[in-house]
């Protein structure tokens, strides 16, 4: 996890809020077209293309709009921009097991959620050189239940991990 620093929502996304009147209100479920797609590419560029929880590279096809706190909860404002992160989506056709923002689903806890939008979130993590993921203390139950509710410790993601770090940890690199 990595911390992401929110941006203004984009223009597209204000103006079309704004056309709110007696007889139409915006929704999130009325949320379509141009003005989506403006947000989620939003959302794409201020977490530099990498999931807001794995940090696994986003692909148009294979991502979503995540509600950090859950959108059915009557205290949260659907469409606001804050609460919004670009999740990856788990590929269920392939057999691979549910993680991240699907795995999420309506869960949430604001005590044991650890939050991207909060600065030091990386420091609740360690990452081993065989890509597992693990709480950074074994006292810290936040993390440990972020990990398990979000699937960060699945086989893909942590073979995703150790691929990625594995020509760093080569032997027979020099320092150069």
């Amino acid at each position: 996890m990595k911390y992401i620093a929110k941006q203004s929502e984009p223009i597209a996304f204000s103006e079309w809020k704004a056309l709110a009147n007696e007889d139409w209100q915006p929704t999130y479920d009325t949320l379509s077209g141009e003005v989506k797609k403006a947000v989620k590419d939003a959302l794409i560029a201020e977490q530099g293309g990498i999931c807001c929880y794995c940090e696994r590279e986003l692909y148009e096809d294979d991502s979503h709009i995540e509600h950090f706190q859950p959108q059915h909860d009557p205290n949260i404002d659907p469409l606001d921009y804050r609460n919004l992160l670009c999740s990856c989506l788990d590929q269920l056709q392939k057999g691979e097991p549910r993680h991240c923002g699907p795995l999420k689903d309506k869960w949430f806890d604001s005590q044991l959620l650890i939050s991207p939008l909060k600065k030091g979130c990386e420091s609740h993590f360690v990452y081993l050189g065989d890509g597992r993921i693990q709480a950074n203390d074994e006292a810290n139950s936040a993390a440990k239940t972020t990990i398990e509710k979000l699937g960060l410790d699945i086989a893909k993601l942590n073979s995703l991990r150790s691929q990625a770090i594995a020509a760093f940890l080569d032997p027979d690199l020099t320092p150069d």
